[in-house]
This record gives structure tokens, sequence and C-alpha cells, in this order.
């Protein structure tokens, strides 16, 4: 069975660096007195080629050649510093490169990982489906290497035939070379066309552009036609000769470029220029045709783009150098034919070169079992990388199922790779192995585990890979690979897991979420400890966002069970426990429940087993809440309850009150009870729970006033009780509204006759023919009797007719019958029936209750007034504005027709080509109004009116705003937020000009209103840009202060404390000089007038304390040095703060090692000696006293020859070689200026600039 294994990092180690370190042949045995030669300690770096020759071309063009591989590969390939387009390698990973290589990530899908290479290159890893990996190669060359740019100069004239109708020709002629093409505005005064892209695209399209412009140029075009072959002797080597030509003559010669099978040649110009062109140009055809001859040779097709070079730069190379034309078959043609033409004794040198062009590059095939790809390829591509930045010539391909990597580059580096990956090849063959086993796709997420948990220890515990597939692949194969040991015990325990999932059962319980939070305890303890009971038994619960009761349980049948019982019981308990009572107690006692250092209520949790939570001292809540089984709670309420009797004298005393009357007492959110207790002394009124059916009501507090809270509620039970009459009256639901009328008329004529209160069903309500009228007895019997009398003649149902002239019928009808829906159910559901169209009939036949037809008739009568009474106003505006005047999803027309009841009709979208181009031509578009112009308003003549003025308030306005061009880019804002945002706050559109115009007027487009605010918004923008603009001004007034340099240190202070606070004291920016200015002494203040010329005194005048400040130098023995600074230079600290001076010890290295500085007043300085001497003397007792006892506890050994150790460490050599370049010819100098004895590396990248700070910190 194959296999696949994990590499260790030891194991792998020397894969990753490459190849293996080969022994260096004549080494010689380590020994203390062996002296390396020179060119052994240093040896000579590779030889580097000469700047003329171009052994790079070869190796660059089959960088640009990617052949068609399979749907999946890996592509590694160079770019060469000389070719990057960001070559800024100050922050490599950070910069553009990264952000570019990023993005094309997104838009491609390919994977793309960079590496910066020995010679400053990019080398490129692509991986990646093949359409997504060109792709993400094609934009790589695109931005991250240059391309190519050159522009054509044709007339200004002959620029519309270059971009043709709509811009066809622009696109095709830019599909067809694959470039893009610049053509300047018709403003421009400049007339150059400009083309980037690559060298072949930019000749095709400038011979294309040079074609257009030599047809529409009547003074002189000739085309001559001249064999392709000779093409190339006509335009010399990289074109030189011809443009030699053009440069003399003034005429304009258009070669077709090799790429384009096309024998004509054309010249354009002045006729002189032109013939004497021809004349040139037939020559040379004329003296190479006599002269040249040809060979064919016959070159694999493989090697022909080494032979072309990039962008054909090895093809003009030989043409140059041997004056031989190379002759390529096309790229799509299967011969390998070369054809050389030249001068006879030219062509072997020419021959020559071709042979060694082709032969420059091989390619190699190596093979590798596909699975090892990946491990070739390494975390991250870093094995292959390694490859390639030492070989970075060479381009590695692997192709995803298929056994063999491609190499191709030079033939001694390719060679090098192929050794370096034959070694990794072989290496991981002999160390790893791969099993395949078929698992049910429905276990693969649990053998994953959450986040991964299962999964990850399986491949710790083992150093193996095992890869399950996406569920979207809907495959069960699972592969593992590693060390074969690691790959077995793998498979084993896969097995067993998806053995024991097969034989598992999953339950779901219903536990209420509120329980959730309590099972799983706090940081999860006590769900732990029901996992650690059954650990068999994965328990799942749902996340708090889902919001679902479903706990589910997955294990082992009888596991499962035995938990489910387990949890059961414990929710039980919890439901039992979860049982609360509020207890109403006075805020006064609140303390006196609570006891002394909560004695009491620790007392009655822990005895009644309850949990007891008061309010907070600030609340004026008197309730205190009790939680736990219901017993207990009960027996904690009467504790409570009898503290509160100890202390005060009340009094508890019900009242039997029917329930039906609860709700009414409690009044709206308690309002009405509340108003009871405040009023009578704050006693506590309970109620029975809702739904209880119990009439009792327990009033508590100080007797006088429990009296008095019942009688007050006896009273409104009796108010209510007299007022709470009624009474339910059955009707059609359809009746309703007309009952209630229009407005709420006719139940309001009721209530007000009667007194009564009629409450109709809410629409929700399940009972929808029950009405209910309450009130006074007397006045509920009037009311039902009025209502009654209502429905019997709503019951009374008749057909009438009326007349309405069929003009009038559609708006009925229309809009799926509103109009009808209305009246039905405004109107008793009385049925309106008009006639069939067609039948130009004017009756309509209503049907109902009497009362409702008739009010019915009467509505339709207004209606038809209405309707009559209408008008019809056109409202000219011109359609462009339409979509405006509309707004988002005709927003503002349904608001126009809403608040002025009328109707708004817009034309169809109108009209040909040829109708606007002559209207526009006429140039009297506005004064002829087209019928697409014309809005339609229907309505009452005044409300037409007002509408036809709201649809002309929308027409937009454009207005001019002159503001200073300086000012542009500030009002733009940074990404253009400043100008979106004026432009969303006032609702308009905002045109600034281009840069290059640098015009001074703002175009604000939109409603006249909108515009207005908008210009006094911009207006009010530029005059803060302005006060900007002077307040920068002002700051930057400037004051020079010369310091002597040694001060600057002081002034700076530490860690730029002293100069960070004179900064923020006087809002000033203070410029010390860098190293290398001329004058270092010279410090620049820059800020307010005011403001700096503080800073500068205040500079001075701390320049003018350092000045008084002296040095003095003391010796102290250096091995007090340490126990002075103290820990951290805590000690040292302390002194230089208590003594206000600066004290300076000297350097590891230092000459004088006793030497210490102090530095400050000269009284101050004197005090800080005193007290360092004293320290001295203190702490040398203490040095002496241990140095004395470290000479006894010595071993003899280690004690002999201890004395002279200074000598002994100056008699240790240093390093030394033989035969080095400063000790030949008489100790000669070596010379600095010899490239041979101080080579140069790379390819001289200018040195980072460092800031005067120094090295940047990561």
């Amino acid at each position: 069975m194959s296999s696949v294994a994990v590499l260790t990092q030891e194991s792998f180690a020397e894969h990753r660096s490459g190849l293996k370190d080969v022994d260096i042949t004549g080494r010689v045995p380590e020994d203390e007195a062996y002296i390396p030669t020179y060119l052994e300690a240093f040896p000579p770096l590779p030889d580097k080629a000469t700047p003329g020759e171009k052994t790079g071309e070869p190796a660059r063009a089959w960088s640009k050649i990617r052949p068609i591989k399979a749907s999946v590969i890996t592509q590694v390939f160079h770019v060469p510093l000389e070719e990057r387009r960001y070559k800024d390698n100050s922050q490599f990973g950070e910069g553009e490169e990264a952000k570019v290589c990023l993005d094309i990530m997104q838009r491609t899908g390919a994977h793309i990982e960079l590496s910066l290479a020995k010679d400053q290159g990019l080398s490129i890893m692509v991986t990646g489906k093949l359409e997504s990996v060109m792709k993400a190669r094609k934009e790589i060359v695109a931005r991250l290497q240059t391309q190519a740019s050159a522009t054509v100069l044709i007339p200004k004239e002959h620029h519309r035939f270059v971009i043709g109708k709509n811009g066809e020709k622009l696109q095709e002629l830019e599909l067809k070379t694959a470039t893009k093409i610049a053509i300047p505005r018709s403003d421009d005064p400049n007339a150059n066309i400009r083309i980037t892209g690559t060298k072949d695209g930019i000749e095709k399209a400038r011979h294309e552009i040079q074609l257009i412009s030599a047809e529409q140029d009547k003074r002189a075009v000739e085309r001559l036609s001249f064999e392709k072959a000779f093409h190339p002797f006509i335009a010399g080597a990289y074109n030189r000769l011809v443009q030699e030509l053009s440069q003399e003559t003034g005429a304009r010669i258009s070669i077709p470029p090799p790429s384009v099978p096309k024998d004509e040649i054309v010249i354009t110009g002045e006729k002189e220029a032109v013939a004497m062109a021809i004349a040139r140009i037939r020559a040379i055809y004329e003296e190479k045709k006599r002269k040249t001859t040809t060979i064919s040779v016959e070159v694999k097709k493989s090697q022909h783009k080494y032979i072309v070079g990039p962008k054909g730069n090895t093809l003009q190379e030989i043409l140059e150098n041997t004056g031989v034309s190379v002759e390529m078959p096309p790229l799509d043609s299967s011969s390998e034919t070369i054809i050389l033409r030249g001068e006879p004794d030219k062509l072997g040198p020419a021959l020559t070169q071709v042979y060694a062009k082709a032969k420059s590059v091989i390619v190699v095939e190596v093979i590798a079992p596909a699975w090892l790809h990946r491990f070739i390829i390494g975390k991250k591509g870093q094995n292959i990388s390694r490859i390639t930045q030492q070989l970075p010539k060479v381009h590695i391909e692997f192709t995803d199922g298929e056994e063999r990597i491609s190499l191709e580059g030079p033939t001694e580096e390719v060679e090098l790779a192929q050794a370096q990956l034959q070694e990794i090849i072989q290496d991981l063959v002999a160390r790893m192995d791969y099993a395949e086993i078929n698992i049910d796709q429905r276990f693969h997420r649990h053998l994953i585990g959450k986040n991964g948990a299962n999964i990850n220890r399986i491949k710790e515990q083992y150093k193996v890979s095992v890869r399950i597939p996406q569920d979207s692949e809907r495959c069960g194969l699972v592969r593992i690979e590693g060390d074969p040991q690691g790959v077995q015990l793998t498979r084993k325990e896969l097995m067993d897991m998806a053995q024991r999932m097969e034989n598992e059962r999953t339950k779901d319980l219903i536990i209420e979420q509120k329980f959730h939070r309590t099972i799983i305890g706090q940081k999860g303890e006590k769900i732990k400890e029901v996992r650690d009971k059954f650990p068999e038994v994965i328990i799942i619960f749902p996340d708090q966002q889902q919001k679902s009761d479903i706990v589910q349980l997955r294990g082992p049948k009888n596991e499962v069970e035995k938990c489910a019982k387990f949890l059961q019981k414990l929710i039980a308990e919890l439901v039992e426990s979860s049982f609360s009572i509020s207890v109403p107690i006075h805020k006064q006692f609140h303390k006196n429940i609570i006891g002394k250092g909560g004695a009491n209520i620790k007392k009655i949790r822990e005895e009644t087993n309850t949990k007891i939570d008061l309010p907070m001292e600030n609340s004026n809540s008197e309730m205190i809440v009790i939680t736990g089984k219901k017993s207990s709670c009960e027996a904690a309420q009467d504790r409570i309850l009898a503290i509160q009797k100890e202390l005060a004298n009340l009094k508890e005393a019900e009242v039997s009150i029917p329930a039906k009357l609860h709700n009414s007492l409690i009044g709206s959110k308690g309002s009405l009870v509340r108003s009871v207790m405040e009023e009578c002394g704050g006693v506590h009124i309970h109620f029975p729970a809702e739904g209880s059916g119990l009439d009792k009501v327990t009033i508590r507090g100080p007797a006088e006033e429990v009296e008095r809270a019942r009688r007050q509620l006896l009273q409104l039970v009796e108010e209510k009780q007299v007022n709470n009459f009624s009474v339910e009256l059955q009707t059609k639901p359809e009746y309703h509204k007309f009952l209630i009328g229009r407005g709420g008329v006719n139940i309001r004529r009721v209530r007000d006759r009667t007194g009564a209160r009629i409450i109709f069903p809410s629409p929700d309500e399940p009972e929808q023919e029950h009405i209910t009228i309450m009130g006074k007895e007397e006045a509920v019997w009037l009311a039902q009797k009025e209502l009654e009398t209502l429905i019997k003649n709503l019951d009374d149902v008749i057909e009438d007719s009326m007349v309405v002239d069929p003009w009038h019928h559609r708006h009925f009808v229309c809009r799926r019958g509103q109009v009808l829906r209305e009246l039905a159910e405004e109107y008793g559901g009385v049925a309106v029936s008009f006639p069939r169209t067609g039948t130009h009939s004017d009756n309509i036949t209503l049907k109902g209750p009497r009362e409702c037809v008739d009010a019915a008739k009467k509505r339709i009568q207004e209606i038809v007034r209405d309707l009559e009474s209408q008008v019809n106003v056109e409202v000219l505006i011109p359609q462009r504005y339409h979509r405006a005047i509309m707004g988002p999803k005709g927003c503002k027309i349904q608001q126009i027709t809403r608040d002025h009841e009328v109707q708004i009709k817009f034309p169809d979208r109108e009209e040909s080509a040829a109708q606007k181009a002559a209207s526009q031509e006429n140039g009297d578009t506005d004064l002829i109004p087209r019928k697409c112009d014309i809005i339609s308003v229907t309505g009452p003549a005044e409300k037409c009116e007002l509408a036809r003025a709201a649809l002309l308030a929308l027409v937009p306005v454009t207005i001019d705003v002159e503001v200073s061009y300086d000012l542009h880019r500030h009002i733009i804002g940074q990404k253009g937020a400043g100008i979106r945002k004026m432009m969303e706050d006032y609702e308009v559109n905002i045109w600034v000009p281009q840069p290059e115009h640098q015009s001074d007027i703002i175009k604000i487009t939109g409603q006249v209103a909108s515009v207005e605010r908008a210009r006094q918004g911009l207006l009010e923008r530029v005059k803060e840009l302005q006060a900007e603009q002077e307040d920068r001004a002002l700051r930057s007034y400037k004051v020079t202060l010369s310091v002597d340099p040694k001060y600057h240190p002081k002034i700076i202070g530490r860690k730029g404390a002293v100069i960070s606070q004179i900064r923020k004291d006087y809002d000033v920016n203070v410029q010390f000089p860098d190293k290398g200015d001329e004058q270092q002494d010279v410090i620049v203040i820059s800020g307010y007038e005011r403001s700096a010329n503080e800073a500068r005194a205040a500079i001075e005048q701390l320049v003018a304390a350092l000045q008084e400040m002296v040095s003095e130098d003391i010796r102290l023995d250096r091995r007090v040095h340490a126990r002075i600074i103290g820990a951290r230079g805590k000690a040292i600290r302390k002194l230089m703060e208590e003594f206000k001076v600066d004290i300076r010890f000297p350097q590891p290295a230092s000459e004088d090692p006793s030497k210490v500085t102090v530095t400050g007043l000269p009284e101050n300085v004197d005090n800080a000696i005193d007290h360092l001497l004293n320290l001295e003397e203190e702490y040398m007792l203490s040095v002496t006293e241990t140095e004395t006892m470290a000479a006894y506890m010595k071993p003899p050994s280690k004690t002999m020859g201890t004395g002279g150790n200074d000598e002994d460490k100056a008699l240790v050599k240093g390093f030394a070689v033989r035969d080095a370049p400063w000790n030949a010819q008489g100790n000669k100098a070596p010379d600095m200026s010899s490239a041979e004895e101080f080579p140069t590396f790379g390819s001289g990248i200018a040195p980072k600039q460092t800031s005067a700070w120094g090295p940047k910190k990561c």
C-alpha cells in the first residue's frame, strides 16, 4: 500500500535550505594552531556577468510564455530587479506589491506568494485553477512589471477616425493589439496618442493608427509592396534605420510589424519627402535582394522562443551584430524550419548565435508521485522558494494530478535544481506513507470536532496530515499522509471513531433557555460535572442568539438515556426552585430585616434555602423578592412579615371585591391603586393573581391608614358597580363601519344622546359579531334600543339604481375596483354593479340595506360632481428632468398626488436619434414643445395648479459658484468624502472641475431650495478653509536660536521629555539640526509669533542655567559601580534627583574604567561627589571582605596561575589569516578602488536612508 508521511522539522531541515551541505575537499583537521589562508577564510564570490552580456535575456524569455496545462497548476516565476515596478525594499511584504497581490488574489481566486531573491528580484508563486492562474499571471505582469509605452503623432483632425463611431474603432483596435490607447480630448492642444502595452502590441497599434492617419492624409500617401522577408533590412535593428530615414526625409514610414502578414509599406508626408524616402527604401531593397542569400535550419519548436527572446530582442540583437535577418515560423504553425537571410560571409556567425540562443535554455522533467508535490513545495512554498531564490533563472512548474515536475532555464542551473529536487523526492519517498479510508460523510464533522479540536489533536499526536473532503464534494474518502507508523495509528483511531458513531443515538431535550445558564454553571463547572459523569455522551447547547430550547444529546443509546433522565430530574428541581413571590415591606424596616452585617437575611436564606433580593437603597421600591421552592418561599415570607410586625403596630385587613372589578380598580399600569396607597400613608394593597378567581384583597399598614384605604376601595367598588352595567349586542361584522359612520359620526351621536360607552371588537379578536355597551343601566338600555333600530334598518335589503355618465365608470373600477371596495366597507357592505365595458349603458345598480344604499348613492353623486369639476393641466418640463422629478421609485410623484389629490401622468420616452439630432442642430429644443416633454395633471382646478407648482419646483437648476482653485482639493476631501457629504446633506449634485483645467467655477445642480442651501453651505465651507489658511500662515512664523550643540541633548531631555513639554506649553514646533547640516548650532522654532518668542525665551533660560553648570571627574573603584547604580538604575536616579546633578559612569570598554563624571551647579556637584566618596568607602569594606572569603573558598587547582590574568588576556591572539592581500608585496595597503580586491554585492542598490533619530524600531 502506497502512503504519505509528514516531515518533521529535524528530518527535513536540509531540504528547506535547498541542497545538502557539501563537504569541502581538502578540509584540514580542527587544530587550534592552524591558521587558514585568506582564500579559505574568505572564498571568492561567483563571477559576475559584464553589463554588455545579455545572459539573462533567454532566461527571462520563458517566464513570458505559459504552457497550457491541467486545470489546477502551480507556477513559480521571477521578475528581475530592472523590471520591477515598485523597487522600495524598505518594507518588503507591506508595500504596494503586497497590496497589489492581495487585490489580484481577491479578483482572480488564485493564491500568490512573494519572496525576495538574492538579486533583489521577485520570486512569485501562483497556485490555483488554470483559468485563475492565467488571469493572475496577466495582472501580475501588468501591475508589477514595468510596461512599455510610446506616443504616435498624427494630425488632430484624424483622431476621430481612430476613435470611430461610438468608439467602436478604438475598442476594436485595443482588442486586436492588446494595448491601451489614450487619445487626448478634443479641447486638448496636445495631438500625441499614447499607447501602453507590450512591444509587439505597441508596434501593431502604431502601425494601424498611422495607416488610418495616412488614409485621411490626402497630401501624399504611397504604398510600396516589398517581400516581407526584406522588411527587417529596411527597418534596421531596433527600427533605427527607418527612424533615421524618417528624420532625414521628413516622411512618415509605416512598416508592418513581423506579426502582421502584410507586405505593404506606407509612406506619408510631403511629396518631395515621400519621393526621397521611396528612393532610399528601393535602394536598400534592391541592394539586399542582390547581395543576400538564405539558409534553412531545423530547430525544435520548443526552443524557438529562446531565439526570439523577450519582446523579440534576441532577433534584433542578431540582426544588429551580424546583419542577418532570422525568419521564424508562426507560433500556430508546426514547422520547425528557421530561415536566415543575409550576406554569405555573415550567415556563419549568425547561425552560430542562433544555435547558442536555442541551447541557452533546457527543459527537464522530474518524476515524483503527485501526492508528494505539496510536501516538495513546502508550507507556503518555502521549500521551492529556496531553490528559485538560489537559482532565479529556473522556472519550476507543478501540474495537479500528474507525476511530472517541469524545470526550465539555463543548463547549469536546471541541473542543480534537478539534483536538489531529486534528493528531496528520494528522502520523502523513503520517509512518508499514505492511507485512504472511506467514512460516511455524515460523520465527517464529528471527526473534525468543535473548531477542529479532534482532528487537530490527531494531527499533533501522530504527526500526520489528514484531508477530509468538503461537504460540497459529496465524497467519503479520507486521506492520511505522514510517518508510516503515525498513518496506521491514525487510520485505526479514525475507524474506531466512525464505528462508535454508527452505534450512536441522538436525542433532543426541551429545556427552557432561561435554565441553560444555570445548568452550565459559572465557567462551565456544573456541565463539566455532568459530562464527567457521562463521558461518552456529547451535550450540545444552542447559541444564545438562536433562542432555542432544544438541547441535543449524542452518544451510546444506554448512556444517552441515563443522561437524559439525569437532566430531566435536574430540570424538575430547577423548575420547582424557581417559584418567586414579592413581599411589600416598608422601606424603613429593610435595614432591620438585613440585620447587622447581613446576619438576619443570611440566616433566613440558609434556613429556608431561598434566594432573597432587596431593592437598592436609592430605589423607591418596597418589594422584597423571594425565589425558591414554593413552601420555602412562603416560610421566608412569614418570617420577614413577622419581623415587620414586631417593629411596627401594623394591621392587616381583607376586603371582598368581585374579581371582575379588580382590573378596573388597579387602573392603567396600576395608577389607580397606587394613588390610593400614596393617599393612605403608604399602605400595601395586594390583589390576588389574575385568573385565580379569588375575591379577597389584602390591605396591610398602620391601623388608621388601613381603615381609610378600605373605605376608599369600597367606595370605588360601589361607583364601578353602578357604572359597570353592560350588555352585548350581536350584529354582522360588515355593519360595524356603517354603525360607526364616517369619522365616527354615527356612534358619537348615540354616545352623546345616551351617555353609554359602546365598544366594537378589534380586528384581531375572535368574536367579531358582538358589540359591548357599558355604563349606567338606563343609558345602556337606551343605547341598545337605538343600535337595534339601526341594525333593523340595515337588515332591510333593497336594490336600487342610479345614472352615472359612462365617462366616469373607469374611475370607480380602476385599480382593481379600489373605490368600490371603499364604498362597500364604509356603507355596510353595499354592492355596487357597473355595466360591462362596451355596453354603453349609464345605469348602475346598488344592493344592500336601505340606509346604506341611500348613503352610498349620495357618496357616488359627490364623487361624480368632483370628477366633472376636474380639469387637465399640461406641465412642460424637458424629458431629461423627468427621472429626477419622479425620485427613487416614484416617491416624489406619489407624495404630490397624495398631498393635492390629483393624478399625474408622464409621457412615454421618445424619440428617434434623427429627431433628437435635428432638434439639437436647429438649437430650438426649448422653444418647440415636444410630446415627450408634456406631463399631464388631472384633478380640481385649484389643486392642479398647486400640483403644477410643486412639479416645477422639482425641476433641477444649475448655478455656478466661484471658489478659488486652491481650495478645491480641501472641499473634495480625502477620497471625495467632503464633497460626497455635502451632496448627501443638501440633496444636490456638485461638479468640481478637473485639476488640469484650473477653473474656479464649481457647478451645483438640484432643486432650487436645495441648490441655494448647498450654495450657502459651500460658501461657509470656503470661509472655514480661508480661516484655516490664515491660521496656518500665522502658525508659520519662524525664529532661530543659536545654541552650542553640546547642550542639545539636555534641551531634548530623557526620551524627549523636556522639548516635548516646551512644545506642549507653547504650542510650537522645535526643529534641531540634522547630523549632516552645516549649521549644527541653529535651532528653528515655528508657530504663532508670540508663542515662538516665548518658547525661544524659555530655551534661552534653560541654556543659561546649563551654562552655569560644571563637570568634575572623580575616580571610584569599578567594583562598587553596580551597587551605586542599583537595580535598573533606581539608586543612581534617586541620587541624581536628590542632588540635582547628572552622573555618568564609564562604558565597559572605556580606557579608564574608574572615571565617573558629575555635572551640575558647583555646590550641588561638590555635595554629590562627597556623597559618592562616602558610598565608595562603605561599599569597599564589603567588597574586600567578600573577595577575601572567596580566595579561601577557591580550590588550589583553580587558583594557580591566576596572578597575571590581564597579561594572559593580552597574549591571546586575535583572528589571523595567511596570504592576505595586505601582507603581499611589502605590506602594501589594499587598493580600495579596485573591484577585484573589494567586489560589489548584488546590483548596486542605493543604501537605505536613515533618519537623524536612528533606525526604525519594529
